[in-house]
């Protein structure tokens, strides 16, 4: 019996692309998503009992969100109205809320559905709020970033935020099954293609049905290699100013941080097919370096610099190895945070005692006037010392020394830690001498010594009245300022991680 031609008003699916086609008619369709469909997630419950809210779905390109927001504005009989936030301004947005209006006069609800609701500014979002708030509309906005920082608060108080998951593979893979039965058509793939085509999809499903789309006109069976030539791969979600580029710095963070190599060289890999500029990672490596590192292997920041200056004269894609080998060194160096939480220490020291001058004998003496106040005076010059060291105090006289760095044991800090208790021993030793001494004086010795009950060493004892000015200055140092050995533990609170920078 023939068949009489399609009229032109009937509805033909020849022309409509296959994710239109395979788009679910119910609720009870989709599929990936059953964490928030389901009977006892927090949609699926709210259907059971024909009660919306206002809300926000958030998930990745593909993964159902227009769908859902339809589907459940049919199973609640709302009349859908959708706007996208790239193309609709404030005037379409009043039609659509004085039309809903109307509506809700003679007791019918409207869904208002606002795709990439994130690109509406401010101004624009506030519109909503009005009609949200008296129930005007039911506001469900999908978005692929993420809603705190890109929805203001005054909206977000008023909706619930959804999280849709990418399709995983066997979501994806009975996506294809649909898709086969729906065209009656096999794929013309072999096991692994498939496997390829599933891999390539990325938790996409409308690429993936866009992709069968294409393969449904190929002759012959095409293996994994064929495919690839074939088609091209969906290009990965990194978006280097919003919530992917945070991400994966924080995931090549943490997994440095926790000493894996090979998770570190995975997010690596992934920062740079995603298009990340590798200045940006090389600078974030020398932070590292520095920041959980530091004195456990002194090696790793010239590790981390030498990387960035291999990367700016070779570039890519010759420059990148650099970076990954840095990487790896990175992840596999032992790891501290003293020094970290030693300078935040002194930071908060230093605000509350920011006045308080140096001791005058570490001062230096450019001017007569000066040396009359007894700068520079009996300053002792500590490569001069018996184990180069003097045990002088280096803090304000009248502020009690306070201990800030406390290495670890870990890697070379270790060594720097004994180093550092062995002159925590001379010190004591030599403060000891200086009181037993000191009570032998007499009055005139006494004036004329530069020691205190700080601790500071007295001119007898020096021998010479001590270097000339010129030695003072070479003898205020970094290495000198770390070997007093005043450490110490006021800051012992968790450290802010970096990774939430933006």
């Amino acid at each position: 019996m023939s068949q009489e031609p399609p009229s032109l008003f009937e509805p033909d699916d020849v022309g409509r692309p296959l994710a239109d086609r395979l788009r679910p008619e119910s609720l009870e369709d989709v599929i990936g998503q059953d964490h928030l469909l389901g009977d006892d997630a927090p949609i699926g419950r709210m259907v059971a009992e024909s009660r919306l809210v206002s809300m926000v779905l958030w998930g990745p390109p593909g993964c159902g969100k227009t769908t859902i927001a339809r589907l459940l504005a049919e199973r609640t009989n709302l009349v859908f109205e959708s706007v996208s936030a790239t193309f609709s301004g404030v005037a379409e947005l009043r039609k659509v809320f004085q039309s809903a209006v109307k509506r809700r006069e003679i007791g019918q609800g409207t869904m208002l559905f606002v795709d990439e609701i994130h690109r509406f500014n401010r101004a624009q979002q506030d519109s909503f709020l009005p009609y949200v708030e008296d129930g005007t509309v039911v506001l469900v906005g999908a978005t692929t970033e993420n809603p705190s920082f890109e929805l203001n608060s005054a909206l977000l108080s008023r909706c619930q935020v959804f999280v849709l998951k990418r399709l995983d593979e066997e979501t994806l893979t009975t996506l294809i099954s649909r898709a086969e039965e729906t065209t009656d058509r096999e794929l013309p793939l072999d096991a692994q293609a498939r496997d390829a085509l599933v891999a390539m999809a990325d938790g996409d499903g409308r690429y993936l049905l866009n992709l069968i789309e294409q393969l449904q006109t190929v002759s012959g069976t095409l293996d994994a290699s064929g495919l690839v030539d074939l088609v091209q791969q969906r290009a990965p979600i990194y978006d280097k100013a919003q919530e992917g580029h945070y991400n994966l710095i924080s995931a090549l963070h943490k997994s440095m941080r926790g000493s894996d190599p090979d998770a570190s060289l995975y997010w690596l890999a992934r920062m740079l097919e995603g298009g990340e500029d590798p200045l940006y990672i090389a600078r974030r490596l020398v932070r590292f370096a520095n920041e959980d590192i530091a004195i456990a292997d002194p090696q790793a920041v010239q590790q981390a610099l030498a990387a960035w200056d291999v990367f700016e004269r070779l570039g890519s894609p010759e420059g990148e190895l650099a970076i990954a080998q840095a990487v790896v060194y990175l992840a596999t160096a032992p790891k501290s945070i003293a020094v970290y939480r030693g300078f935040n220490a002194a930071k908060k020291l230093a605000k509350q005692t920011g006045s308080l001058m140096p001791p005058a004998n570490i001062l230096n003496a450019p001017t007569k006037l000066m040396k009359n106040l007894g700068y520079g005076e009996a300053y002792e010059y500590d490569p001069d010392r018996p184990g180069g060291f003097s045990g002088a105090n280096y803090f304000p006289e009248d502020m009690k020394p306070e201990r800030v760095y406390r290495p670890t044991d870990n890697g070379y800090e270790h060594v720097v830690a004994q180093r550092l208790s062995e002159w925590d021993r001379m010190r004591a030793e030599i403060r000891g001498q200086d009181e037993r001494t000191g009570n032998e004086r007499s009055d005139d010795a006494q004036r004329g010594s530069a020691g205190s009950d700080e601790g500071q060493v007295d001119d007898a004892q020096r021998g010479d009245a001590g270097p000339d000015e010129g030695q003072a200055g070479n003898g205020q140092r970094g290495d000198d300022q770390r070997g007093n050995g005043q450490r110490g533990d006021d800051q012992r609170g968790e450290r802010q991680s970096d990774e939430g920078e933006r």
